[in-house]
């Protein structure tokens, strides 16, 4: 992400990358201060230090891109759909993730097997900022996917 977008996660979510990366570098072997994290976090958003990012950042709301009554497109189980969102509700436990239900227009088969199927119309994931699950189907892609 490069510095002057105006996407930068909220404050918990950058927070929560920089406890994560302390994290990590201390299962290497290497040992940083939470301070130091949060300025590494900041020079990798393009901003010379932490401050300068928490003041970019400032104290806005979370960024939230559904909307209840969207109109939303995108892949359910690999299958194309369009819908409307019917509810929305951020998850405070976890930064940056949504759980949607949604109406799809038609229902989508979510059966691979040619003889069998099984249709569902609504539907009830939790989405990441960019509207992945963290869920994937056997090949490895999000159960859900949204289009922007």
């Amino acid at each position: 992400m490069m510095r002057g977008s105006n996407t930068l996660p909220s404050l918990d979510a950058l927070k929560d990358q920089a406890k994560r990366l302390r994290s990590r570098l201390s299962g290497e072997g290497e040992t940083i201060t939470h301070s130091r994290s949060l300025e590494l976090i900041a020079a990798q958003y393009g901003y010379r230090d932490w401050n300068t990012l928490h003041a970019a950042v400032g104290n806005r709301p979370p960024f939230n891109p559904w909307m209840l009554g969207s109109r939303v497109k995108g892949r359910y189980l690999g299958q194309p759909f369009e819908g409307e969102i019917l509810a929305v509700h951020a998850l405070t436990s976890q930064s940056g993730r949504y759980r949607l239900t949604m109406k799809f227009d038609e229902p989508v088969d979510v059966v691979t097997f040619e003889s069998f199927s099984a249709f569902r119309q609504r539907v009830t994931a939790t989405v990441d900022e960019n509207g992945r699950t963290v869920e994937k189907t056997s090949n490895g892609r999000p159960q859900l996917e949204l289009e922007w």
